[in-house]
């Protein structure tokens, strides 16, 4: 629930997710293709299933694009998906899609992918979006972007001492901007994608010189898998890099991509 458009939380609930352990990868590890040409085979056949993958990098790095390839292939293995946009109406990114020889609209008519554009500033927009993850049974879901909910302002009630809990300060919880604040806006996030046992892919701003591999600097600690778009504009070059992937032999080394028609493949 939310008031005057800051959100709510229970927090008691929020506690046990701070605490929550990571996951554990035992034995052989079912792998999901990314649809992106040539990234595959830099990871051992594709992600993770169900695992988060943030795709961080500035604007115009590619990153909605890539999501929409995640999403074609899952269509053309026939699995069921299911695209949340904060940023950019769904017009547009068919449109983009469609440039690019994705033609989501087939798929939409026959029910087996979602489009939805979440309003940040509907107070129900937490709800919308759990709700619609963990009722829809879906195989691949993108959240596009996570920047704007990360940042929200927060409410909190129903504050509660306990004896399990004293890694937090409640006035320190309360501050808006707390890095316990926005740790818990991302927990109920990447939660409620574990819990719907999907496979998904996250994106984030990603601000020119930053050190970090997103623009909240928390998401890549929660997230399975990182992968980094960059531009190179004195060189004319587009950049990916996979940072990290659980369960997954890879390079640091920089991938030269291009952008066409299918996407963005690598080089």
């Amino acid at each position: 629930m939310t008031q005057n458009n800051y959100t709510r939380y229970d927090i008691s609930f929020s506690m046990s997710l701070i605490q929550s352990e990571g996951k554990q990868v035992v034995g052989h590890v079912v792998r999901v293709k990314t649809g992106v040409e040539g990234l595959d085979e830099l990871i051992s056949g594709g992600i993770p299933k169900s695992t988060i993958t943030l795709v961080s990098g500035p604007p115009g790095s590619g990153k909605t694009i890539l999501c929409c390839q995640f999403l074609h292939k899952g269509i053309e293995k026939g699995e069921k998906c299911l695209f949340m946009t904060l940023d950019k109406k769904v017009d547009g990114i068919l449109t983009q899609a469609a440039e690019l020889d994705m033609d989501f609209k087939p798929a939409i008519e026959k029910g087996q992918i979602k489009f939805l554009f979440l309003n940040i500033n509907k107070k129900l927009v937490y709800e919308t979006m759990t709700n619609e993850i963990l009722s829809g049974e879906y195989d691949r879901v993108v959240l596009d972007s996570i920047t704007p909910l990360s940042e929200m302002p927060i409410y909190v009630s129903n504050i509660e001492r306990s004896k399990d809990i004293s890694i937090v300060d409640s006035e320190e919880l309360i501050a808006e901007g707390g890095f316990p604040v926005r740790r818990l806006h991302l927990h109920f996030i990447m939660n409620a994608l574990d819990t719907a046992k999907c496979t998904s892919m996250v994106t984030s701003e990603l601000p020119s010189g930053s050190n970090n591999l997103s623009r909240d600097g928390l998401s890549e600690f929660l997230s399975d898998s990182v992968i980094v778009l960059s531009l190179d504009p004195t060189m004319d070059r587009r950049k990916l890099s996979v940072m990290k992937m659980r369960s997954t032999r890879h390079t640091l080394k920089p991938q030269d991509i291009e952008v066409g028609k299918g996407g963005i493949k690598i080089v």
